[in-house]
């Protein structure tokens, strides 16, 4: 009786769906960067494999199950979403990119900036000053990724981040915070649908990159590679596969997180899963991690989770049905690593929504 009155009969449901969502992200840094690092030369082309992969579940979900809608094309709807399609092929290319020239565990720190940049878009868009604490938690993200690439003796020449590799990856946070934005005023044209929208990204980022990786020459580095001996078409292939796989899926395990879960427990999970990321790089690809790099995470995460406590401080309570519509529909469309700044940014714009209504 007393066990009963402290058990939560939802707390399996929760454990399974942090494990889950911690699982999809993880495996999604780590057989990009296998990829990657087996086939540099290919990263558009890795990148449009996805994109159709994910189409192609998609498709495969519709015919299973009656829930998933696919949108009939319309070249009015598709001038409409043309912006948004736009900004997430050329965020995803920067990601791609960013993930390729650095290791994995620095990678959170070369897109650091998601947070910071994104409350000055929204607050750029919607005309509106963010509140003191807000700023401070931007200001404490900002120094934790100059901490983070911060020239440092105890980092070897050759771990050492390159300046294209730190361009990359503040361009992939700009354009994240450009996406997020731009994904509220994209809504309504795919019925207020997250499927409809992620169908359209999907299927419209797949064409957009579709000539670049011809222009790029990447089917030549690809039929260079197969003659060459020494790499492994296996690699690329199946990881290929897996990451589309697992990019669908995280897709899901956001939904389903911020069904089951609350955005403070997401952001504890996030943080759980910015430590094993970092863990697991140093054990894998035997990345060096010295102590500006772990200072920088720690900051960076201690400001992400300090943000997502202002946020939940600041929101008027609402019902608890309105806010897992409004995340349900920010949270499925923006594919990315499960980064715990990420998290609180789209808590962030949720939660912007809530108050706008009052």
């Amino acid at each position: 009786m007393i066990l009963n009155r402290f058990y939560d009969p939802n707390t399996p449901k929760v454990a399974a769906v942090v494990l889950f969502y911690m699982a999809a992200a993880l495996i999604m840094v780590f057989v990009n960067k296998a990829v990657l690092n087996n086939s540099p030369s290919l990263p558009l082309l890795f990148l449009l494999n996805q994109m159709l992969i994910a189409v192609l579940l998609l498709h495969a979900s519709a015919f299973v199950s009656t829930r998933i809608e696919i949108p009939k094309f319309e070249l009015a709807t598709a001038k409409k979403l043309f912006a948004v399609v736009a900004v997430n092929a050329i965020g995803l290319v920067f990601n791609t990119l960013c993930l390729r020239d650095v290791e994995a565990s620095f990678f959170q720190i070369a897109r650091g900036l998601v947070l910071p940049l994104t409350i000055i878009v929204s607050c750029l868009n919607t005309r509106t000053s963010p509140s003191l604490r807000t700023i401070i938690a931007a200001i404490l993200v900002t120094l934790g990724f100059l901490v983070g690439v911060a020239p440092s003796s105890a980092l070897p020449k050759a771990s050492a981040p390159s300046i294209i590799s730190l361009v990359y990856g503040i361009l992939s946070s700009l354009f994240i915070a450009f996406h997020a934005v731009l994904i509220k005023s994209s809504l309504p044209h795919c019925h207020n649908s997250t499927i409809q929208l992620a169908y359209w990204t999907n299927a419209g980022t797949a064409l957009l990159l579709a000539p670049f990786v011809v222009f790029a020459g990447e089917l030549a580095n690809l039929q260079g590679l197969i003659y060459e001996s020494t790499w492994d078409g296996r690699v690329f292939m199946w990881g290929s596969l897996m990451t589309g796989v697992f990019g669908f899926l995280l897709c899901v395990a956001g939904l389903l997180s911020i069904q089951v879960t609350s955005p403070i427990t997401h952001m504890f999970s996030s943080a759980g899963k910015s430590v094993l990321q970092t863990v697991l790089g140093v054990v894998i690809y035997e990345d060096i991690m010295t102590v500006n790099r772990m200072s920088s995470i720690s900051i960076i995460t201690l400001g992400a989770m300090y943000y997502t406590w202002v946020k939940s401080a600041e929101s008027t309570p609402s019902p608890r049905k309105d806010i897992d519509l409004e995340a349900m529909r920010e949270r499925q469309i923006l594919q990315n690593d499960g980064d715990n700044d990420e998290a609180a940014v789209i808590f962030s714009i949720e939660e912007k929504k809530g108050e706008d209504k009052t």
